[in-house]
C-alpha cells in the first residue's frame, strides 16, 4: 500500500473551513478547487458537500497524491484532477455542469505576483455572474502582518522562492474587482489565515 501524501496543515484548517463552506456553497452544483495540493481538502468538502460536484485540479506533479486520496475515498461527486496551469488557459471540465463556485487554500503567498494576477484574470473569464469564489490563506493588512508567526512565514517564503510571499488584502481586493467580483465577507480564521468570500457580478464594461 503506497504512502498518500499528507498535509498538517490542510487536517488542521478543514473542519473550519467546511463550516463556512456549507452555507457559502448551499446554492451551487459545481466547484473548481485551484491547487488541490494533496487532495485531502477535495476529499473531505465532498464527503459533507454530497449536493456538489467537487472538480480537483493541480499541476501534474501532484496528480498522482490526489488520484490516491480519491480513489481511498470511492465518492461519486469528486472529479479526478484536470491540469490547470495560471500560465494558460484554464480547461472546461464539464460543459453540462458549467462551474458555479471555486475555492482554493493556500495558493497566492506561494505562487508569483504576476501569477495572482493571472488567477484573477482566469476568474473572469471562466466563471459567470453569481458565481462564488473562496479563497483561504494569510494577507497583509495596510501593509501590515496580523500576527508575528505571519511576519516569519513571509521571511521563509521569500527565502524559498523571492517571488512569494504574504499579499496585501488591498491589492487583492483590487484584483478582485477588475474581476468584477465583490466580498461578501472576509471571515478570521484558525491560525491566522482569513477566508475571502466573493461574487461574481455583471461586468460594468
Amino acid at each position: 500500500m503506497t504512502n498518500k501524501p499528507f498535509s498538517q496543515a490542510s487536517e488542521n484548517n478543514k473542519k473550519p473551513i467546511l463550516n463556512l463552506l456549507t452555507s457559502l456553497f448551499a446554492s451551487n452544483k459545481h466547484v473548481l478547487e485551484i491547487g488541490s495540493g494533496t487532495g485531502q481538502h477535495a476529499v473531505f468538502f465532498a464527503e459533507h458537500l454530497t449536493h456538489l460536484t467537487w472538480q480537483t485540479s493541480d499541476l501534474p506533479i501532484n496528480h498522482s497524491g490526489i488520484n490516491q486520496w480519491l480513489d481511498e475515498s470511492a465518492l461519486a461527486n469528486i472529479e479526478k484532477p484536470i491540469i490547470v496551469d495560471l500560465n494558460e488557459n484554464w480547461p472546461i471540465p464539464n460543459k453540462a455542469l458549467p462551474i458555479d463556485a471555486l475555492f482554493t487554500a493556500n495558493t497566492l503567498h506561494i505562487i508569483s505576483w504576476p501569477l495572482v494576477v493571472k488567477f484573477f484574470e482566469g476568474i473572469a473569464h471562466n466563471l459567470s455572474e453569481g458565481a462564488h469564489i473562496c479563497i483561504y490563506g494569510p494577507f497583509k493588512y495596510k501593509g501590515k502582518f496580523t500576527s508575528e508567526s505571519n511576519e516569519s512565514f513571509d521571511l521563509w517564503l521569500k527565502e524559498r522562492d523571492k517571488n512569494s510571499g504574504i499579499r496585501n488584502i488591498e491589492d487583492i481586493l483590487i484584483l478582485a474587482n477588475s474581476a468584477n467580483l465583490n466580498l461578501i465577507n472576509d471571515h478570521v480564521m484558525p491560525a491566522n489565515n482569513q477566508l475571502l468570500c466573493f461574487r461574481k457580478q455583471t461586468s460594468n464594461k
